[in-house]
């Protein structure tokens, strides 16, 4: 008995420092991202080649350009931090918030399927609006302009783009493509007269195509775009991201520093759709 005794009280000790052992990198990992940031003085954003959101120079091999850059720059003057830029895509920024490669994303989309993966703040960053890209003798003030025979309208298939300009402008061809590079391509050698996406990717392409109006026909449709960060007990972070980017979107400076961006990349920010949904109605 005294010898099984021995035995058992010797396979609990085994169990316990086992435990102790197995619980400290668990320990570790429960830091949040708040207190990360405050440790370890960075601020890591994703960040992907995507004007006027990111863009990286060229020459220098740095990200010094874009919305998301000026906002993540923003950000780590307020908390005392070193900006740290951290390439990723579109489709890896939610892998890259839960594996804490990133602490934050900026101009991502806070859509219901991501919302179960990550966090977002209540208040949306800024305002992506439907625009067209149209020729310049076409009436594209409003929906209902484009809504007649004979106007050919191009739009990645499938998209939500697609989804509302079929139920918008029955009257109109439209013209499905796989994706917005062919949506485009399309409009540039002249089988549609325009074509429809939400409007950052018409602004580079307008510039390099140098012809047609870029334009939000009346009434607006447009989508918020939000800031993902990493979902955990601890939403100090994501409060903090709350409050800032409100404050910013109604002082104008998200605004601003999109118009600035703008200036910078050779447009004119008068003739440009805004991110400031509230501008859209006091044209």
């Amino acid at each position: 008995m005294k010898i099984q005794r021995r035995g058992l009280f010797k396979a609990i000790a085994i169990a316990a420092v086992t435990l102790a052992f197995s619980s400290t990198p668990a320990v570790a990992q429960e830091e949040s991202t708040w207190e990360q940031i405050k440790s370890t003085g960075k601020l890591r954003m994703g960040v992907i080649q995507a004007p006027p959101w990111f863009s990286k120079n060229p020459t220098t091999g740095k990200w010094d350009s874009g919305l998301g850059i000026t906002i993540g720059e923003n950000m780590a003057e307020v908390l005392g931090a070193e900006l740290v830029p951290v390439e990723v895509t579109w489709g890896t920024a939610v892998a890259a918030l839960q594996s804490n490669k990133i602490d934050f994303m900026p101009v991502l989309d806070a859509k219901p399927e991501r919302a179960m993966s990550i966090d977002f703040p209540k208040n949306p960053l800024l305002y992506i609006s439907l625009a067209v890209l149209a020729d310049d003798d076409l009436a594209a003030d409003t929906w209902a302009d484009l809504n007649k025979e004979g106007v050919k309208v191009a739009v990645p298939q499938g998209s939500s783009m697609d989804s509302f300009i079929t139920e918008n402008l029955p009257n109109a061809e439209i013209q499905r493509f796989p994706d917005n590079g062919a949506s485009i391509a399309a409009y540039q050698s002249g089988r549609v007269n325009a074509v429809s996406l939400f409007h950052p990717p018409l602004l580079a392409a307008r510039k390099k195509l140098g012809r047609g109006q870029l334009v939000i026909p009346t009434p607006a449709f447009s989508s918020p775009s939000s800031v993902g960060v990493r979902k955990e007990d601890d939403k100090t972070f994501r409060d903090w991201v709350d409050v800032t980017i409100l404050y910013w979107y109604e002082t104008g400076r998200i605004q601003g520093w999109y118009a600035d961006f703008l200036t910078e990349f050779g447009l004119d920010p008068k003739v440009s759709p805004v991110i400031q949904r509230e501008l859209l109605f006091s044209k």
